[in-house]
């Protein structure tokens, strides 16, 4: 299976290749497998480009595989995907609980039943080629994925989506369309995942979502059972399980509200990470309001003050920052520049606007593009804050301890007697000597390497 897109994607494709393998099926390359299941994104024309370009090369090294493809992508543009040739299904995220069992009925391990409101489709290419097959609609009824029970095997520190789809509309975003309106995971279940995942030996989850912050709000407030907010959920977990750290994933400025910056004070440092990511796109009101943003600059700015008053100067921020939205101005530009240079960020996801069809920003690109070349010159003196601002917040914390989680060390680095980890405020570092993965451990760091990786030791008090 070859994933694309965010933190909630990949959880997505974990859940339908966990499914997979209980029902008996291996992973094998895409050169000999009988099936191929990519895993889309569309947030951006390059992400769509990327996806094709995989499904071409998976059906030339392998053209007796049968591709199903899921995603964001899958639910934007269907047909467009079941065009290409080898592409023998292609399931929307309207449709992603069924993937697992769409798979087994291309290997004939399971039936595909007429209620799943098949669609069949002539593939584009060739009048005389078989038909293709779409599942997807606008109802998003099979939308959400409930993972297997996650456990800390792949991956170390999993992710837990706990919430799809987005209401927000913004202009840039063609997410409404590819993921629906919000839908959060019940508390119960949150909580027997989190329970299960300790029992399994796991020491830090990661909680995603598409719309993470927007946690339990579409509960009834006569039907739900509290939590019913994503910062009561959380004191739940520290209630109710004996979780070591809690990260949360991606929320947008104005879901940090009191009670969740006061669970970062309270458990910060020790069961929460000390690590939030706000999605800033642009530091211009009159960006932001073109965009449909929700909060201004300096909301945001006000956001970031609270945490660092509750979570200390060990917080690492982050932020995804969009350069040339239409009509942004060099002045424009520049606010964007001083805002980043003011906050103190530990790292930057850095796009340029890239118009999606059928959104609102789709007609404001075409009425005032911004050119080319001026984007890829902002893009660049923004690379350059961003790499000056990480290596400056790396920097502080050598001769300091931190605590860490060991991952999945390459075999090259093992060799070298080396180990990889990931501090609590979310660091790269690699330690001295050979540790193996999911241990606990706290380190003292001596520096930070040319790749800006933190170089560390075990501390003798590790835990």
């Amino acid at each position: 299976m070859e994933h694309f897109g965010c933190r909630a994607a990949r959880a997505d494709g974990e859940a339908v290749s966990e499914r997979l393998r209980a029902a008996g099926l291996s992973e094998r390359q895409p050169s000999v497998a009988d099936v191929v299941v990519v895993n889309t994104c569309s947030v951006t024309a390059e992400a769509d480009r990327a996806a094709r370009a995989f499904i071409r090369r998976a059906h030339r090294l392998n053209p007796e595989a049968s591709i199903v493809v899921t995603g964001c992508y899958a639910q934007r543009a269907p047909e467009v995907l079941a065009g290409l040739a080898g592409v023998a299904a292609v399931v929307g995220n309207s449709h992603k609980a069924l993937a697992p069992e769409i798979v087994l009925g291309l290997l004939g391990r399971a039936e595909q039943h007429a209620d799943h409101e098949l669609i069949n489709i002539q593939a584009a290419q060739a009048a005389s080629a078989p038909p293709q097959v779409v599942w997807a609609d606008d109802r998003f009824a099979h939308s959400f994925i409930e993972a297997a029970q996650v456990v800390p095997v792949a991956q170390t520190r999993p992710n837990l989506k706990i919430q799809e789809g987005c209401g927000n509309r913004c202009t840039f975003c063609v997410i409404p369309q590819t993921r629906g309106s919000s839908k959060s995971l019940p508390g119960a279940a949150v909580l027997r995942q989190v329970e299960g995942f300790v029992a399994a030996g796991g020491n830090e989850l990661v909680l995603s979502g598409i719309n993470l912050g927007r946690w339990g709000r579409d509960f009834s407030d006569t039907g739900g059972v509290p939590p019913r907010t994503l910062a009561g959920l959380v004191r739940k977990i520290f209630e109710r399980t004996p979780l070591p750290r809690l990260r949360l994933s991606s929320i947008e400025p104005m879901d940090w509200d009191d009670e969740l910056i006061g669970l970062m004070a309270e458990f910060g440092g020790r069961r929460m990470a000390r690590h939030a990511h706000l999605p800033l796109q642009s530091g211009s009101d009159a960006v932001l309001r073109r965009m449909h943003r929700r909060y201004r600059p300096w909301h945001y700015a006000e956001k970031v003050a609270a945490l660092l008053r509750g979570c200390g100067p060990e917080l690492t921020l982050g932020a995804d920052v969009m350069v040339g939205f239409p009509g942004e101005s060099d002045a424009e530009f520049e606010e964007t520049v001083a805002l980043v240079r003011a906050l103190p960020f530990g790292y930057l996801h850095l796009f340029p606007f890239s118009p999606r069809p059928g959104t609102p920003g789709w007609a404001l690109h075409a009425e005032r593009p911004v050119p080319a070349e001026a984007v890829a010159g902002r893009m660049a003196m923004l690379r350059g804050l961003a790499a000056e601002k990480t290596l400056a917040h790396r920097r502080r914390f050598i001769g300091r301890e931190l605590e860490a989680i060991t991952l999945h060390t390459p075999a090259e680095m093992e060799a070298r007697g080396r180990t990889v980890a990931l501090t609590e405020n979310f660091l790269p570092a690699e330690l001295e000597g050979r540790v193996e993965a999911n241990r606990l451990v706290r380190l003292r760091v001596s520096g930070v390497n040319a790749e800006g990786t933190l170089e560390a030791k075990a501390s003798e008090n590790s835990f």
